[in-house]
């Protein structure tokens, strides 16, 4: 007999006829509400004293609510008052039912399409799961928890959000009027231990000769542009890569919503801001990328640039700092350099098309494209060297290949690997300036 029926049947007089039972979730639900006003009346406003630590906060909840589901007088069984205490912390310190799969590793991503629409990623498949916000209100309600705390609004006037847990995970919210079937919340989460160059490799996304070849390049300061789809793993890779800069470099990091983990001892990490509710105080990323000019920065980093933050880029790679990376969403390297065109017209600056390619190929050096494949495997699939101009054209050359040729396993997933071209890199020179030297291995082909 499940809850629903047992607390029908304590309620039914002897010999009365049995009725329809209620919903199961429904009955719990009744408990767990009872159980939520009874943890208000204990607690009070000292749930919301700023004098309160975190710790001393968790403490104090989980102690009433075990005190209120104790005094509860509805026949639960040990596992619902269990489950009733856990889902009652989870909404009052937690991020209500997604607090589970924010607590667990194996999950990369939680979607939200409205109150009663979860899913979330795991090894790259998704998967709806049986859990399910009260009503629109509820998830208005997290929501609004989770970017105030970095000092974030969403409302009718701005329906879109991005914002960050403060693990890092990156969020992005979307309200009404511009979600049409409820409030849609996207949860990109990041490991608490950044993933490493070692984990990289496991996973597949590129073998230990690459690995090698992107730290020679970052540690002889070539500018590096990551590109691909969303949820391709580019700023992972970017992590990673970044991971390479040598520790007595100054870093300045500019993101919209900071999630780079970096270890070098001299970072500074700068965040965009979104204008108030006057529709004043935005600082866009083009704004940080030009203060970071003033900062004396050996390497820059922008997680990503979407506009005309682009053309500050490029200018701050042409003057003087060597060695910065940053990424842009595309389906190929080709068409990194096309976007990045764009977004240089979206500055609005009147320059000819002639003038922004120059600009672009003498900036860049190298193109690393990732992907997320039809098997949920984050690989990158081309590395290739931006050579400069013939006419009006920026020429490249691949240095790496994905070999799609080598088809795929029982499971569908891709046996082949990123393969060298035997081309060899002009900027050989450039690096041997820097000291560093590119060992005539890295370009010929190694065992799968």
């Amino acid at each position: 007999m499940n809850l629903g029926e047992r607390l029908e049947s304590a309620r039914r007089a002897p010999g009365e006829a049995a009725v329809p039972p209620p919903r199961p979730g429904r009955a719990l639900q009744a408990v767990k509400d009872r159980v939520h006003q009874g943890l208000m009346d204990s607690l009070g406003p000292s749930l919301y004293d700023p004098q309160l630590s975190t710790a001393d906060l968790d403490q104090r909840v989980r102690s009433s609510v075990q005190n209120v589901v104790q005094a509860e007088d509805s026949p639960l069984t040990a596992g619902d008052r269990a489950r009733v205490a856990q889902e009652i912390v989870d909404e009052v310190l937690g991020h209500g039912p997604i607090e589970p799969f924010l607590r667990d590793p194996s999950v990369t991503e939680i979607m939200v399409n409205g109150p009663d629409r979860i899913f979330v990623e795991r090894d790259g498949s998704l998967d709806p799961v049986d859990v399910r916000f009260h009503d629109t209100t509820h998830l208005r309600r997290v929501i609004d928890k989770i970017v105030s705390r970095v000092g974030r609004r969403v409302d009718e006037s701005s329906p879109m959000v991005d914002a960050r847990l403060p693990d890092g995970s990156r969020v992005n919210a979307v309200v009404a009027p511009i979600a049409l079937d409820g409030p849609v919340l996207t949860i990109r989460k990041f490991a608490a231990d950044p993933f490493t160059v070692e984990d990289l490799i496991a996973f597949g996304t590129f073998p230990p000769h690459v690995a090698e070849f992107l730290k020679l390049c970052v540690e002889g300061r070539l500018n590096v542009l990551v590109c691909g789809g969303t949820g391709s793993g580019k700023t992972t890779t970017l992590n990673v890569m970044s991971s390479f800069i040598p520790p007595g470099d100054r870093i300045v990091t500019i993101e919209d919503a900071a999630e780079l983990q970096l270890r070098q001892p001299h970072v500074v990490r700068m965040e965009s801001r979104p204008a108030n509710a006057e529709g004043s105080g935005e600082i866009a990323i083009r704004d940080l990328v030009r203060n970071a000019l003033r900062m004396r920065p050996d390497r820059i980093v922008v997680g990503e640039v979407r506009d005309g933050a682009a053309l500050d880029m490029l200018q701050a790679m042409n003057t003087g700092h060597d060695g910065s990376i940053t990424t842009v969403h595309s389906n190929s390297p080709r068409d990194g350099l096309s976007r990045l065109e764009t977004m240089v017209l979206m500055a609005g600056v009147d320059l000819p098309v002639r003038a922004i390619r120059e600009q672009v190929s003498s900036a860049l050096d190298l193109v690393v494209h990732q992907a997320r494949m039809r098997d949920g495997r984050r690989r990158v699939l081309a590395i290739s060297e931006v050579l400069g101009m013939e006419t009006d054209v920026v020429t490249m050359q691949d240095l790496y290949r994905f070999d799609f040729a080598a088809g795929r396993d029982r499971d569908g997933r891709f046996l082949g690997g990123l393969r060298p071209t035997g081309l060899r890199p002009r900027f050989t020179e450039k690096l041997a300036d820097q000291g560093v030297a590119l060992p005539p291995s890295l370009f010929t082909d190694h065992p799968r």
